[in-house]
């Protein structure tokens, strides 16, 4: 499509703004705004810009916000029955090929000091693979185990997208067949100003845009065409994991067989929070419906409240690991838009001027638009939360120093290799109360704790300062 055919949809909807310097392009420049707005559904903006620029929609908190009953890590005694059918029928759907995982991987790794593609970040004890390599094997363990191969499909950006692809191809793909790998962009929204809601230009060639929103993600799967490989494939069901936790089980056999026992259509995962106002999401019962309320929404009064034990009654945490229908995905998107909600933020967006001058402002002038994933919780049929243990399966890397560091990941990833090792009857050292060891499990040696008790490991004991590494064929001790 080229500019002169967008021209009269621009007009129609009021976002000439867009194409002020159009005539003094060379054709490459006329074509990259060209290419820009036709990824915009541009029918849509009037109402956007009416409901979330010209105006700021007032999001009233639901009038009854009561603590979630979420499905438990162990089971108590009534529920142990459901958890043995739901681990079978976990892995009765890998075994019939109805799972596909489903990495949203567009972020970069600017504030971990890495330039290129977060994914690509080292994160392991000792061999330090990239982020990727850990997926990639979790997902070729899961694979051999089930004798299907597991669908991967991996959302990239604008900006990551090339590098993504090349890294994967420089590493042989990490061993997985490539015709198994779908990788496909996360959309772009523009920013619009704040006082006009015109879509503001970053370059003259170009719309200042950013990301849509991990919410997004569920209307890339549908544009890209992923969606309609999963109908083909026969996948019934989407493990959704973010790509900064290396200890996320990308594939679990409990929680995709509750979620499909259940006839949850998105099901979601769930750790108690370290303290009362921890910047995650809430789980909760708003008016009758399960739903997330952000850390920033979720009054004071109600995050510190206690039961009687002293317990935190609002301790649900978010950490971005759902389980998502493939059938209900496709509901979402029918009608050719996403039907989530929109969030707005005001932001200082850098933009090109009436005479072709690059602004800089110094105070909010733009208004960005984003939509989260965990809106569809509540548009979701039985929708379900599994709490999970924070040490089992949460350390991002998000920072380069102090919490949710490398540091901090790597700590934890030794942890609980030892907690896997130590259930097996393997005695770890420690000092002061911390692992004296440095060990690290690849998925291929083994997925959880449970596996490792079937694995042959010639010794009983691991000794202080001792580096273990347990690969495909075994343990390697290592240089201290």
């Amino acid at each position: 499509m080229n500019l002169d055919a967008l021209k009269p949809r621009l007009n129609a909807i009021n976002q000439t703004a867009a194409l002020r310097f159009a005539e003094e392009l060379a054709p490459p420049g006329q074509q990259k705004l060209a290419d820009q707005l036709a990824g915009l559904n541009l029918e849509a903006i009037p109402q956007l810009v009416n409901e979330y620029i010209k105006n700021k929609p007032h999001i009233d908190l639901p009038k009854e916000i009561k603590p979630v009953n979420s499905y438990p890590y162990r089971p108590t005694e009534d529920l142990k029955d459901l958890y043995t059918r739901a681990t079978a029928r976990g892995h009765e759907l890998l075994k019939q090929g109805k799972v596909a995982a489903f990495l949203v991987a567009g972020g970069q790794g600017t504030r971990l000091g890495y330039d290129g593609p977060k994914g690509e970040f080292p994160v392991t004890p000792i061999t330090n693979k990239p982020l990727f390599e850990v997926f990639a094997e979790q997902l070729l363990a899961h694979s051999r185990d089930s004798g299907k191969p597991i669908p991967w499909y991996i959302m990239t950006s604008e900006v990551n997208d090339a590098p993504t692809r090349a890294f994967f191809k420089k590493h042989n793909y990490f061993n997985y067949n490539p015709a198994n790998i779908l990788f496909f962009q996360q959309g772009m929204m523009p920013a619009f100003d704040k006082a006009t809601g015109q879509m503001l230009l970053a370059e003259k060639d170009s719309l200042a845009l950013s990301p849509d929103g991990h919410g997004g993600s569920l209307r890339a799967l549908d544009k890209s065409g992923a969606l309609a490989d999963m109908k083909k494939r026969g996948v019934e069901h989407l493990s959704y994991f973010q790509v900064d936790n290396p200890l996320v089980h990308c594939i679990d056999p409990l929680f995709l067989g509750l979620h499909d026992l259940t006839g949850s259509e998105m099901s979601s995962k769930t750790i108690p929070k370290a303290h009362a106002l921890e910047k995650v999401g809430n789980f909760v019962i708003g008016d009758g419906v399960l739903q997330v309320i952000e850390y920033s929404d979720l009054p004071e009064s109600l995050a510190k409240q206690t039961a009687t034990d002293g317990s935190l009654l609002f301790n649900a945490g978010s950490i971005a690991i759902h389980a998502l229908r493939v059938s209900f995905i496709d509901r979402l998107n029918q009608g050719g838009e996403l039907k989530l909600p929109w969030h707005r933020a005001e932001k200082k967006v850098p933009f090109i001027n009436d005479k072709g001058e690059t602004v800089k402002p110094s105070e909010p002038n733009a208004i960005k638009l984003e939509q989260f994933v965990f809106d569809a919780i509540p548009l979701a049929k039985n929708a379900i939360v599994y709490t999970t243990a924070r040490g089992e399966e949460f350390s991002p890397v998000k920072n380069a120093t102090g919490d949710d560091s490398p540091a901090t990941c790597k700590r934890d990833q030794i942890r609980r290799a030892a907690g896997w090792l130590e259930s097996a009857g393997i005695t770890v050292a420690k000092a002061n109360g911390e692992i004296a060891a440095i060990l690290e499990i690849s998925p291929l040696f083994a997925t959880s704790g449970a596996q490792i008790k079937t694995r042959n490991i010639p010794f009983k004991n691991i000794k202080p300062n001792e580096k273990i590494r347990f690969d495909e064929d075994g343990p390697h001790a290592a240089q201290t």
